[in-house]
């Protein structure tokens, strides 16, 4: 039997943003550890008061590339420059289609000389293999994919923890017996835990100093029960997969751009490698954002506040794109905090008779795969909202949105629009509802202050 591909579903469709907005798919479920173990506020809370443990463990697929030209590879399709890339760090990574629209993006370690691990949603590493498997590359490339698409959802190759907050630091010093590792922003190194070699990375996800840590699989439960013991007197929380996903609405990274790939000649052979039944193939848009043109969903670096890491040091997929673009004007990214009295108001219209406001759901409101929502001035487009959700530190519904840049300024006062039109699309996760305007204030990305202080040499979030 054939196996079919993504340019095959996309041959039977008449509109591919319509199908897309139509597809049943909801938000990315957090696979591997329960909604909650306390309650999502006071996990929210220990980010940025305390420390949480966050387990990454299930929900990300993992990517490793080995071989003499794996940094070739890997090079010829990011944005980012490797004219400085040592074994120990790590950078966030960026690939774009010929045309100059973002793929996706990951975490890129370098863990050994020719070895590396790109890590995060699989459209990213989906375009990596597909090039490694076509592109002549003396290279190897092993798919470790998240929890909720194989098989054997608890058989991973690594284990994978942060420790963020406050008090990650004494956590890890606690766990390791010793100083905590004094190292750059995306620099590792290895520590002991329980007797085990760990690798660990600054990072800070929630905004808030701390550390990656990861291992083999086999010894995940043992540096988890570690780990856990260690934060006991620092007030560290565990966090469920309802915490989880809000995180980044106070530390700013926006973790959904469609993958811009369901049109053009230039992609046609990528389409038929993938799948029928992936990832890209399930890719639900959601929000009142609406137009008949798939490409008006795709994202430059720019969008998504990744500008400052295009470098035109090397050829990559998509440099004569991206320098067309780059002398342009560009949306910015930034925070939008909702109006209270708006928001309230569309909540209490669950409370009354007629047709509701699209609910808001707790603490994330994302409905889809990919939150498209309108922003408005005077009535006017100004922009796209996209992660939506609330947060208890702030006690604010916000949202990471791109915004025309003579709207970007904080103190803005912008319109979201909240909701589709005509009743809702045929995605399992919308009822019937009606449209509202909710008020908005443009604030600064990270909304978080630590995040915007501690992150000073920490790439977008400093140029943001």
């Amino acid at each position: 039997m054939t196996r079919k591909s993504l340019e095959d579903v996309l041959h039977g469709v008449a509109n591919p943003a319509d199908h897309l907005r139509n597809l049943p798919a909801g938000p990315n479920v957090y696979p591997g550890v329960p909604p909650e173990y306390t309650n999502w506020r006071d996990e929210q809370h220990a980010w940025q008061h305390t420390c949480v443990l966050f387990n990454q463990s299930y929900h990300m697929a993992e990517l490793l590339v080995e071989g003499p030209d794996a940094l070739r590879l890997l090079s010829s399709l990011g944005v980012n420059s490797f004219a400085r890339f040592p074994v120990n760090t790590a950078k966030q990574y960026v690939p774009c289609t010929p045309d100059g629209y973002v793929i996706g993006d990951g975490i890129l370690f370098h863990l050994a000389e020719d070895t590396f691990n790109l890590v995060g949603r699989i459209p990213a590493l989906n375009w990596v293999r597909f090039h490694a498997e076509t592109g002549g590359h003396d290279v190897r490339v092993t798919l470790d994919e998240r929890s909720a698409a194989r098989p054997d959802p608890f058989n991973r190759t690594s284990y994978r923890y942060q420790i963020q907050g406050p008090n990650a630091a004494r956590v890890i010093e606690k766990a390791t017996g010793g100083p905590a590792p004094d190292l750059k922003f995306f620099h590792m190194t290895t520590v002991t835990i329980a007797g085990r070699p760990v690798r660990a990375l600054r990072h800070g996800m929630a905004g808030q100093p701390g550390y990656e840590l990861f291992g083999p699989w086999t010894e995940g439960e043992e540096i988890h029960r570690a780990l856990v013991e260690a934060g006991r007197e620092y007030g560290m929380r565990l966090v469920g997969g309802r915490a989880y996903s809000t995180n980044t609405l106070e530390s700013g990274w926006i973790p959904s751009p469609l993958p811009a790939i369901y049109t053009g000649d230039a992609l046609k052979s990528y389409r038929q490698w993938l799948p029928a039944d992936g990832y890209e193939a399930a890719a639900s848009i959601g929000g009142s954002f609406v137009s008949d043109r798939v490409e008006d969903y795709y994202l430059t670096p720019w969008d998504l506040g990744y500008g400052p890491f295009v470098k035109f040091d090397h050829d990559f997929v998509g440099r004569e794109a991206l320098e067309a673009m780059a002398t342009r004007p560009h949306r910015r990214k930034v925070t939008l905090a909702l109006d209270a009295p708006d928001f309230l108001q569309a909540m209490n219209s669950q409370l009354e008779h007629g047709l509701p406001a699209k609910w808001f759901e707790f603490p994330s409101a994302v409905y889809s795969m990919h939150p498209y929502d309108l922003v408005t001035v005077n009535g006017e487009p100004a922009g796209i909202s996209t992660w939506i959700g609330y947060s208890w530190n702030e006690r604010r519904m916000l949202t990471l949105a791109m915004l025309d840049a003579e709207h970007a300024e904080p103190g803005a006062q912008v319109t979201l629009v909240w909701g589709e039109p005509g009743g809702g699309t045929a995605k399992l996760t919308v009822e019937e509802h009606a449209q509202v305007e909710v008020g908005a204030t443009v604030s600064p990305v990270p909304y978080a202050e630590v995040a915007r202080r501690v992150y000073a040499d920490g790439g977008w979030r400093a140029s943001a």
